[in-house]
């Protein structure tokens, strides 16, 4: 029996999963709009084309902001920075005011502080951040020279003094792990239990998008012949990987410099001791710990130096061993209550990296511990796989090689000093392909070149939602389209799958960035339909998914009907959830707060599946 969705408000929603009618039923095919670029009939009258997602009025009042983010606009501004910002006057008369020189440096004119006149005196200046980490000589053993590995850890159980490692022999020091640093962390970095970090080598890299492209994307084939299979988690078509990407070198040696550490130290296993938290693990339990490492090793896999935007608790930590005046006042100053509405636009602005914070305020040389305990911990990024896990082999060595294959789009944001500088995932993985291709055209055959990952998150929405057999409609712009290029592979393998899945890929221009262009198995034109916002009129994903309302409305309507949604949610996923909701009210005869909850419902039951970021 065929579902009716009427427009009634109770009959519509109530089953979200309809029963496949009786009849055999023809699937709508990827038809061709009226504003195709190869149309040749003659077109309709064009409408008037709606604003871009991103470009959406979407609030207006404290009231649509609560209905949005679920906190009322003082809770918002409060978790965002600090709290009553908005409410400060930027200036009162009975305060008496001072004129301080600005630094005169590139860093800080890049911050766009906008400072003129400070209370001379300040009040409610936050606290001086509480020191978790401490440095410690290692004790030097009896028997023997002083460990060089930076990735040893002591017992977790009881706590070792250092009077009780002094009298320490040598046959009862702690073993110290055989990691190369250079290309892992260190084992202390436990990315998610009870996985560790595995050093898998790149078999192959090349550069998916042409020079022009407004962003850069590359492929990765990794080997995963050798990983260890103890973990028991399987590979799936739509899973993910963690990457543990470490910092650039580069801007390790710039922090280092402006911290004034040593360079004989840098290298140098030093005992270093918490106090509390889990850092600089990821996912250990929040305890003290003890454990030599290298200062280098620290920063390089340990702690974020470009990610999170600047805090109070940072910022004092500098105001306290600033020299200069002036820079002490300013830092000062963006702790006080006079200066959070200033702090509060700093907060919210671009990004701010740490290296560019040390160079605004060149006196200020804070400890490397003390250092350490305010700054956020370097967290794995996740990369889902683009190719079906279980098919993919390559001979090299005489050897059939395990691959698994991902793309990475480089994201890249304005630097004071550079120019730009890429993420700190996007941008390690674009240092390694260029180092596997730039020892390609030296003459080596296979190219030593590693990613630190680990097996995890085949268990998310994409890879979890994707075991069935019914009508599967694939979403993506951009990188976002990649996972399901392993979902079409494995489909078309599948003789009761056939005729079953479709790709709607939204791209800027097929010339430069259209990726896995020719790579999605046969039939490739008939389940796959490309869509250009920068060619031609110019048209978004979002738009495809109205004009293909027939098999949309098609597939999410049939037993075990899927759509899968894939990329950025600024612009794309906000557009075709708005889009989907459109087509459930042409199709399905509701209204719009009824066609929403129809796609909540199917959210659900699994059958609608968004993975945007």
């Amino acid at each position: 029996m065929e579902t009716a969705i009427s427009s009634g408000l109770g009959s519509s929603t109530a089953d979200c999963i309809p029963t496949e009618p009786s009849a055999p039923s023809v699937a709508p095919s990827l038809t061709y709009s009226d504003s195709s670029d190869d149309q040749e009939e003659p077109q309709r009258a064009i409408q008037s084309r709606h604003r871009r997602a991103s470009t959406r009025l979407i609030a207006q009042n404290a009231q649509d902001i609560r209905r949005i983010t679920g906190e009322t606009t003082a809770e918002y501004v409060g978790r965002c920075c600090g709290g009553g910002c908005c409410l400060v006057k930027s200036r009162r008369p009975e305060l008496e005011w001072e004129t301080v020189p600005l630094p005169d440096n590139d860093a800080f004119r890049s911050l766009g502080l906008r400072i003129g006149e400070i209370p001379a005196v300040l009040t409610n200046v936050c606290d001086l951040p509480e020191q978790i980490v401490h440095f410690k000589s290692i004790p030097r053993p009896t028997k023997a020279a002083s460990p060089v590995d930076s990735a040893v850890s002591f017992d977790g159980g009881a706590k070792s003094t250092l009077g009780e490692l002094e009298t320490l022999s040598l046959d009862s020091q702690p073993t110290i792990d055989d990691v190369d640093t250079s290309i892992q962390p260190p084992r202390f970095v436990k990315p998610h239990p009870p996985y560790n970090v595995y050093a898998a080598r790149i078999h192959n890299t090349r550069e998916l998008t042409k020079p022009g492209a407004e962003k850069r994307t590359y492929h990765f084939d990794i080997d995963i012949t050798d990983y260890p299979e103890e973990e028991d988690c399987d590979w799936k078509v739509g899973g993910a990987i963690g990457v543990m990407a470490p910092n650039c070198q580069t801007v390790v040696e710039d922090v280092l410099d402006a911290l004034l550490v040593p360079r004989f130290q840098r290298e140098k296993p030093v005992l270093m001791k918490t106090t509390q938290g889990r850092w600089p693990t990821v996912w250990g339990d929040d305890k003290p710990r003890e454990l030599v490492t290298t200062r280098r090793d620290l920063l390089t896999w340990c702690t974020d130096l470009q990610s999170y935007p600047p805090t109070k608790p940072f910022l004092r930590l500098l105001a306290e061993y600033a020299t200069a005046d002036n820079e002490k006042k300013i830092l000062n100053y963006l702790c006080s209550a006079e200066g959070q509405g200033v702090f509060c636009d700093f907060r919210t602005g671009p990004h701010v990296s740490i290296s560019q914070l040390l160079h605004a305020f060149p006196s200020s040389h804070p400890p490397m511990d003390q250092f350490l305990s305010c700054t956020q911990a370097l967290m794995p990024r996740f990369y889902s796989l683009s190719n079906d896990p279980h098919e993919s082999f390559q001979t090299r060595d005489n050897k059939q090689h395990r691959l698994i294959e991902i793309a990475v789009t480089v994201h890249e944001t304005n630097d004071w000093k550079r120019g730009c500088r890429t993420g700190i995932g996007s941008g390690f993985f674009e240092r390694q392909a260029q180092k596997f291709l730039a020892a390609k055209r030296a003459g080596e055959k296979s190219p030593a070149i590693y990613i630190p990952m680990f097996k995890g998150l085949m268990a998310n929405p994409l890879a979890k939602q994707f075991n069935t057999d019914g009508p599967m409609l694939l979403i993506g712009a951009g990188v976002g389209i990649a996972p399901f290029r392993g979902f079409v592979q494995r489909r078309l393998k599948q003789a009761n799958c056939a005729n079953k899945v479709w790709v709607l890929q939204g791209i800027r221009d097929s010339l430069v960035d259209e990726i896995y262009s020719g790579e999605w198995g046969v039939h490739e034109d008939e389940v796959k339909r490309v869509v250009q916002s920068r060619r031609g009129e110019g048209r978004y994903v979002q738009e495809e998914v109205q004009n293909q309302a027939d098999l949309v409305w098609y597939i999410i309507n049939s037993v075990d009907g899927r759509v899968f949604v894939c990329g950025s949610s600024k612009g794309m996923g906000e557009g075709v959830e708005d889009a989907l909701i459109e087509v459930a009210m042409a199709k399905g005869n509701l209204g719009r707060e009824e066609a929403a909850k129809f796609w909540q419902l199917k959210k659900e039951a699994g059958q609608y599946i968004a993975e945007t970021w």
